[in-house]
């Protein structure tokens, strides 16, 4: 299961770091565009649409994995579903960031934990995301997507505890911020964890 794990880790490194790319790609155009004042304005709001969307795709991945192995289990599956992907997805939109945004002293950090301050947006969206795989199953596309989503959601956590500037060195703390926000909670909610939940060793899935 150690074994697995780490190979997935690997294999995502790549994938994971041009997200983290595309998200320092974005910061920098603001930045030049010196609109950093205005994003932030709005940068709460945007968090709020891509934080519940990651949590619908990761529940879509993590409940489709759990029940492709444990069909029949519903209520199970539900649970699992739920508090992975609730839980990951805080792990890497809030909490990751907000320890980097901690390192970096920034003016405006905040921890912004979705499923308590914005409950009847952000649980709704796991269910959702449930309900998709029981409809739908699929492993591999929204795992994708999410890792994506999970990065500009992390991203724009960072946005919200900016001040008006941001400097080289921030852009370069920020990078290796978003990469482990999205490396390590992401692999863990859609491979990981559920495949130690399921108790077996598996097959690779990605």
């Amino acid at each position: 299961m150690l074994h697995l794990i780490s190979d997935e880790l690997k294999h995502h490194a790549p994938f994971t770091a041009i997200g983290a790319v595309s998200g320092i790609i974005i910061m920098l155009v603001i930045s030049l565009a010196n609109i950093l004042p205005e994003v932030n304005r709005v940068s709460e709001t945007v968090f709020y649409v891509l934080h519940p969307l990651h949590v619908t795709f990761s529940a879509i991945v993590i409940t489709s994995l759990y029940r492709k192995y444990k069909p029949g289990t519903i209520w199970q599956a539900v649970l699992v579903g739920y508090i992975i992907s609730v839980s990951m997805a805080t792990l890497s939109d809030s909490l990751i960031p907000y320890l980097g945004e901690a390192a970096l002293s920034l003016p405006q950090r905040e921890l912004h934990i979705g499923f308590l301050e914005e409950w009847w947006l952000v649980n709704p969206a796991a269910f959702l995301g449930i309900l998709i795989s029981f409809i739908r199953p699929a492993t591999k596309f929204p795992h994708s997507a999410h890792v994506l989503i999970s990065t500009w959601a992390s991203l724009f956590h960072f946005i919200m505890a900016l001040g008006a500037t941001v400097t080289a060195v921030q852009f370069v703390i920020i990078f290796v911020f978003l990469f482990l926000a999205v490396w390590i909670p992401c692999c863990l909610s859609d491979i990981a964890l559920p495949l130690v939940v399921v108790g077996r060793q598996l097959p690779h899935e990605h």
